[in-house]
């Protein structure tokens, strides 16, 4: 993908160029440019999340993420609510597995006061008794809610037990009792061990004056601590399971997790092209023939829960639940098929082509350019490139997509989960 543009007379490729810094802390910055926009996004990513919890914290990352909305030493929750609104409102957070993130998409003209604002709430949030037992009400209706979406709860779940006695297992939002526990000093520690320079990432892209942006950066938020923990999570152990709930819905959810790669590997480009053969689009394998040839489910589809040690190939299939057995073995005998007949050249062009295609469209938006080069700097101490990622998927052959078959689907055992009426 040609990044050159003409500006004037001129050809001015460096103002697309992807540059990274550090803050005197360590802090990790990773500037895109898109000055042909009027809009930027900025991303504060912290690695920090359930995997780093022990079993008596899980949750805690998610909580922190809550209380960094509830007032500073300067401003109020509604006067960070007032602000967000001056700032077009789209200031949000969410936590994972293995970092949390904290970010804003406005206008350029706004990009100062975000700064500002989100530093603020890193840096200055008050956390006191009385927002905490607030928020954990909260926090607890998140929780229900969550258990009221079986196709979520059947995909959490099933983590759960494949990778039991291992934080890679833990339930993000954690269990009830767990955060109905958690005090003012378990948060402010595990805060104060996370929330540290070697362990943030800012990504910006869009609109912005770079020599500028660094300066603000380094103004607001070099004062954070440099060192704090570095625990690093134990690799987890596949464990195979079949869990079934019995729970008084509509409709059976069924989840099957076979042992995949981690998102590190070199492997990855291979492995999303077997995806998207076998399950992950509307042409896959899978939804072709149980949902449009023999009509048995309304949702199936194919999916990679990857991380940085570890990875999980999933099947989902939502069904009416006289069904579940004969949807089992549809899913079971198109597996089967899949393992013999391997992918056709045309196949794996096919799925090559959609994938860059979501790729490229995706990589206009500069939430989504913030994004991935926040993980990536996070995952690989480096920006892979879209140009690189798009090289890496032209070079896979229908070999490397056979091998990844025979290695991670021929003859494995998977996992299962199922939530419905199994009576």
């Amino acid at each position: 993908m040609d990044k050159n543009v003409f500006v004037g007379n001129k050809i001015w490729k460096e103002l697309f160029m992807i540059n990274c810094f550090k803050l005197s802390n360590h802090i990790k910055v990773v500037c895109e440019p898109m000055p042909y926009l009027r809009s930027v996004s900025l991303g504060i990513w912290v690695k920090a999340g359930s995997v780093n919890e022990s079993l008596e914290l899980n949750g805690i990352s998610h909580v922190i993420e809550h209380m960094l909305f509830k007032g500073t030493k300067t401003k109020s929750a509604k006067e960070i609510a007032d602000i967000t609104t001056s700032l077009g409102g789209n200031l949000n957070a969410f936590t994972s597995k293995e970092y949390t993130s904290y970010y804003i998409c406005t206008l350029d003209k706004h990009l100062d006061a975000s700064i500002e604002l989100l530093s603020d709430m890193l840096i200055n949030s008050t956390i006191s008794n009385k927002d905490i037992e607030k928020e954990k009400s909260v926090i607890l209706d998140e929780i229900d809610m969550y258990e009221d979406s079986p196709e979520e709860m059947v995909h959490e779940v099933l983590q759960q037990y494949v990778w039991k006695d291992n934080s890679h297992g833990y339930i993000i939002s954690g269990d009830k009792d767990t955060v109905k526990s958690f005090t003012k000093a378990q948060i402010i520690n595990f805060k104060n061990y996370y929330y540290t320079g070697e362990n943030i990432v800012i990504s910006v892209a869009g609109s912005f004056e770079q020599d500028r942006l660094i300066d603000k950066l380094e103004r607001f938020f070099g004062q954070i601590p440099l060192k704090g923990s570095s625990n690093a999570p134990l690799a987890p152990i596949f464990t195979r399971c079949d869990y079934q709930k019995n729970k008084d819905i509509e409709q059976a959810h069924l989840n099957i997790a076979y042992e995949a790669i981690s998102a590190l590997s070199p492997k990855r480009y291979a492995f999303s092209i077997v995806n998207s053969v076998l399950g992950g689009s509307v042409n896959s394998r899978l939804f072709q023939r149980i949902r449009e040839e023999e009509g048995m489910v309304y949702s199936i589809y194919s999916y990679q829960s990857s991380y940085d040690q570890c990875g999980l190939f999933q099947i989902y299939a939502a069904m009416n639940p006289g069904l579940i057995n004969a949807v089992l073995d549809e899913i079971y005998a198109t597996i089967d098929e899949f393992v013999k007949m391997k992918i056709s050249n045309s196949e794996l062009n096919n799925a090559r082509e959609e994938i860059k295609t979501e790729l490229i469209i995706n990589a206009e938006s500069t939430q989504c350019r913030m994004e991935n080069n926040a993980k990536s700097l996070l995952q690989f101490d480096k920006i892979i490139s879209m140009d690189e990622t798009i090289k890496a998927l032209d070079m896979v052959t229908v070999d490397d997509t056979a091998l990844i078959i025979d290695q991670y689907i021929r003859n494995m055992k998977p996992a299962t989960a199922i939530i419905g009426k199994l009576d």
